[in-house]
């Protein structure tokens, strides 16, 4: 488990549910906490919050297990009302009392008043921990100049090929978890393939997805991992018995190409 600067814990490996069928979406998240995932992140973009909270409701595993996490969608005009509006419409689709994480998506719109919403949200008990995504420092700085509550979280895209190892040093020298979204880099670009990640992993008798998601745990991220294979999704967590060497962990840290493969962000 991770501390956050809040007091709140979240599990050190997470699901991510960005995943638009809403039947592939439930079967997923139940087969994910089956496996034993206990961070379940989806968003009210994905179109699949009904579908997520309908596997959370339907699973046997007690809702204060798990951690729960989705996202404001918000634009240039998201506001403090709107910002709560549409929580508590991400809430009802959800079918839940209250959700353990929830990040403004996106750097847009009015983003004080936006964390001004978070914080109340979080002050009514609806939300235990809040937090950001694609927040680079600068913006993570505007949001702490009229903050109350400093961010628990920053959700940020962390993979082999752009690690935002500087963005990471940030978060963790302020108290603000860094979370890897595209973890696995989607398998773009050859990843599983790359023959410093395979050699790493066959020394370490794992998967390239197994070494990968090990070096953001090791570099003091949450990873996310995402799949719709069974067996994937059972492998992906399963990176608590072995560790990387310092060694390892810079031969990965240099196949950073310094470029975003979703340049919208």
């Amino acid at each position: 488990m991770v501390k956050l600067n809040d007091g709140q814990t979240m599990p050190a490996i997470g699901f991510g549910a960005m995943i638009y069928s809403a039947a592939a979406a439930k079967r997923a998240v139940a087969t994910a906490l089956t496996s034993g995932y206990r961070l379940i992140d989806t968003a009210e973009t994905y179109g699949n919050e009904a579908a997520v909270g309908s596997a959370i409701n339907e699973s046997s595993v007690p809702r204060d297990q798990i951690f729960l996490t989705t996202k404001l969608w918000p634009n240039s005009r998201t506001n403090y009302k709107s910002t709560t509006r549409q929580f508590k419409q991400s809430l009802r689709r959800l079918g839940q009392d209250y959700v353990d994480l929830y990040l403004i998506h996106e750097p847009y719109g009015d983003i004080n008043e936006e964390w001004r919403a978070l914080e109340d949200l979080q002050a009514a008990g609806l939300v235990k921990s809040i937090g950001v995504s694609n927040f680079n420092a600068q913006q993570l700085e505007q949001v702490m100049t009229t903050a109350k509550v400093t961010p628990a979280v920053d959700q940020i895209e962390s993979h082999p090929w752009y690690n935002e190892n500087e963005l990471v040093s940030y978060c963790r020298e302020h108290g603000i978890v860094p979370e890897a979204w595209s973890a696995l880099a989607e398998g773009r670009n050859n990843i599983f393939h790359q023959p410093i990640l395979t050699a790493i992993a066959q020394r370490h008798g794992k998967s390239v997805a197994q070494v990968i998601l090990r070096w953001d745990v090791q570099r003091g991220l949450v990873p996310l991992a995402k799949s719709e294979n069974p067996a994937r999704i059972a492998e992906n967590q399963d990176i608590f018995d072995f560790s990387l060497t310092a060694d390892e962990i810079e031969q990965i840290n240099q196949l950073d190409t310094g470029v975003s493969l979703y340049p919208g962000y």
